[in-house]
């Protein structure tokens, strides 16, 4: 058996779904989504979720918080990152902006992919992401640590060509791997708790 880890790059995987249509896989069970992306001979050891809460907007707080207690539920682990503002410039109306830009995420995942390897508690790691900053992190990891493999999973309408040169193989969630794992609605904690679906996910 092969001890895998998945690395899941959370904003990068919302925003390929951040379409009406899709908006019911907000509501996702990452850790059953793993677990029908890995080979069959993978052990599913970690389940890493990297996101960060949008500060300025409680409502978002609110939801990101629910999900992230039912995806704790399921074995699926979250490390935060942050927003912070940018002053962006706008050559329609001349004048600076205020821009959230979201951080850290690429750099938590490049961080704790070398750490694990490091520490060897892994043989093969799933990175869910179509983001190619993470592109020198895993040239390092490669270097490191030749005989572990990498595989980028592209989260639904991403693609990168560039990505797909330095992993060992790739492969593409569909439709129909989302449709797999969408949570129940109530998803019920073991203390009895019931997490119920925001509504402008359904």
């Amino acid at each position: 058996m092969k001890r895998a880890f998945f690395f899941i790059d959370g904003f990068n995987f919302y925003h390929s779904i951040d379409y009406r249509c899709f908006y019911r896989f907000k509501w996702l069970n990452y850790y059953k989504l793993v677990s029908i992306l890995k080979k069959a001979d993978d052990e599913i050891r970690k389940v890493l979720f990297f996101t960060a809460y949008a500060e300025w907007d409680q409502s978002k707080i609110v939801r990101h918080k629910i999900l992230i207690k039912a995806l704790e539920s399921e074995r699926v682990e979250t490390i935060l990152g942050r927003f912070k503002y940018k002053d962006t410039w706008c050559r329609n109306c001349n004048y600076y902006y205020k821009q959230h830009i979201e951080k850290q995420t690429d750099v938590n995942i490049a961080v704790n992919l070398l750490k694990f390897a490091v520490k060897n508690e892994f043989d093969r790691a799933y990175i869910i992401s179509g983001d190619t900053d993470l592109i020198p992190a895993i040239r390092v990891f490669k270097e490191l640590c030749p005989q572990k493999e990498v595989c980028i999973v592209f989260p639904f309408s991403r693609k990168g060509e560039e990505l797909k040169t330095v992993c060992d193989y790739h492969i593409k969630i569909k439709v129909r791997h989302l449709s797999a794992c969408i949570l129940p609605d109530p998803y019920v904690l073991n203390d009895g708790t019931q997490l119920h679906c925001p509504p402008s996910w359904k």
